[in-house]
């Protein structure tokens, strides 16, 4: 078989998931409850972070909270601060890309 095969937690409870990481790509899986999240830090690549369902409520740099609902795509640069939380009801599923992945 060619190609690889990678899952995705069908969850609905807290999930940080490493999918895939080479040295192309980091592929990452998230899943918040309600006031769940993400500790704040400093992006260490190119983040495109897909908001697949929910609310996002995340803080860049010195920036206020925003907030992207599902179906929005989020192209962060590299080191800027993040803060990513769900603020909302619904559950937040988000995947993040890294690319290109970083070094070390």
């Amino acid at each position: 078989m060619i190609e690889q095969l990678f899952k995705l937690a069908g969850a609905n409870q807290k999930v940080i998931e490493k999918v895939l990481f080479d040295e192309n790509i980091n592929y990452i899986h998230m899943v918040f409850n309600k006031d769940e999240g993400a500790p704040e830090h400093f992006s260490n690549a190119n983040v495109y972070m897909t908001v697949l369902r929910g609310r996002l409520s995340i803080g860049l740099a010195d920036q206020d909270i925003h907030e992207y609902e599902a179906g929005t795509l989020l192209k962060i640069p590299d080191n800027t601060k993040m803060n990513i939380n769900n603020l909302n009801a619904d559950t937040l599923e988000l995947i993040i890309v890294k690319a290109p992945a970083p070094k070390a």
